[in-house]
């Protein structure tokens, strides 16, 4: 005699009201309560059913503290969404050098890319984040990685037309020590 299936699980509507509160306290910035919600055991993991995590989250709307919270609290620098996208790409992309500094320092990789093949120097210089490009350079990215369609950093914001980060790139070729 073979036992009928277990029925599909469904998620109690408090446990969702919750979830939802959360990644909401996360987008807006309210760090009390997500160090409150961490203490209790809250998993720093957490992602929503776009796979963003609390850290994507925190690192693309800029809440430095969250971002903090979280990663202390162990929060995987490298998990990626559903799209393929990683906190450094997030924060590469929106530009806030302090929460791609946080990122690094808990083991982010400074070459980690998504399925495309982006890292976020690529990102970077693509949307012309002179600041980003200068600090990934100095934390040893690669500037002449190439994406999945074959194109460098300097191709990508040379494509986006990116006003100073080719010019940036390009004098990075002819040093050693990274520009200031």
């Amino acid at each position: 005699m073979t036992s009928a299936p277990d029925a599909p699980s469904v998620l109690d509507p408090d446990v969702v009201a919750f979830a939802q509160r959360v990644f909401g306290y996360v987008r807006t910035g309210h760090s009390e309560a997500i160090a409150d919600f961490l203490g209790r055991g809250l998993p720093p993991n957490l992602r929503n059913h776009k796979g963003d995590s609390l850290l994507m989250l925190a690192s693309y709307h800029g809440h430095r503290e969250i971002v903090r919270l979280l990663l202390d609290h162990g929060a995987d620098t490298e998990m990626p969404n559903d799209r393929g996208q990683t906190p450094l790409g997030a924060t590469a992309f929106k530009g806030d050098v302090e929460i791609l500094e946080l990122i690094l320092e808990h083991g982010g990789d400074v070459n980690g890319s998504g399925p495309d093949g982006r890292t976020a120097l690529m990102l970077g210089a693509m949307f012309n984040r002179t600041d980003i490009v200068k600090r990934l350079l100095r934390h040893g990215a690669d500037r002449l990685a190439r994406d999945a369609g074959g194109q460098s950093a300097i191709d990508l914001a040379r494509a986006m037309e990116a006003p100073d980060t080719p010019a940036l790139l390009a004098l990075a070729s002819h040093h050693t020590k990274e520009p200031e």
